[in-house]
């Protein structure tokens, strides 16, 4: 049985649903939307290349060290990014949360942060983690504000630790939150959600 079965994860008019080949259309559609692949701190693959990207997250989630979700509007069915867990631990019951990207019209909204409540619940309270983990590039200071707004802890910087889609080197920033703070982290984000549901 593996760490992580597939789910289907819905609140605030948002569902995760586990990415398929099915999703291909959709999730090219969101990453033209504000052709995001040309960022160089970022993993957004072109529209043409989807359907390869799709293929690897599924090789990966076959091999056990990733399970990547759909992120899609409940209502309409609009595919609107996509997320992951990946390095996945079960002996240690530890998770990241990665590979995480939106189509350009969804930044700035409700949608990333009710996706990481999404996972971090069911990542702490279903799956039982100690803890979960975040990484991003030293450049993607966007990212950086994001995991830190989720509460988690800068762990540290893995330095040249990977390389980037044209070809440098990137610094790694590593963020963790461990399951003590899981729950002053829920109301911490239910809160901003309630208050600021226009912009994170």
């Amino acid at each position: 049985m593996a760490f992580v079965e597939p789910v289907t994860l819905r609140q605030s008019s948002l569902r995760l649903e586990p990415l398929a080949l099915a999703h291909e259309a959709g999730l090219a559609a969101a990453a033209a939307d504000g052709e995001l692949w040309r960022l160089r701190v970022t993993s957004v693959p072109e529209p043409q290349d989807t359907r390869a990207y799709i293929e690897t997250a599924l090789r990966m989630r076959d091999e056990g060290n990733r399970f990547a979700f759909a992120v899609l509007d409940d209502a309409t069915g609009r595919v609107l990014g996509t997320t992951s867990y990946h390095d996945i631990l079960p002996a240690v019951k530890r998770v990241e949360i990665g590979y995480t990207w939106y189509a350009q019209s969804v930044h700035r909204t409700h949608v990333n942060t009710t996706a990481k409540l999404l996972m971090m619940g069911h990542a702490f309270d279903t799956l039982g983690c100690h803890v979960v983990g975040w990484r991003t590039d030293n450049f993607n200071f966007a990212s950086q504000r994001a995991i830190e707004r989720l509460g988690a802890k800068k762990d540290g910087v893995i330095r040249g630790h990977a390389l980037r889609r044209d070809g440098t080197i990137r610094d790694t920033v590593m963020y963790s939150m461990r399951s003590g703070e899981w729950p002053e982290a829920r109301a911490q984000l239910l809160y901003l959600l309630q208050r600021h549901a226009p912009a994170e």
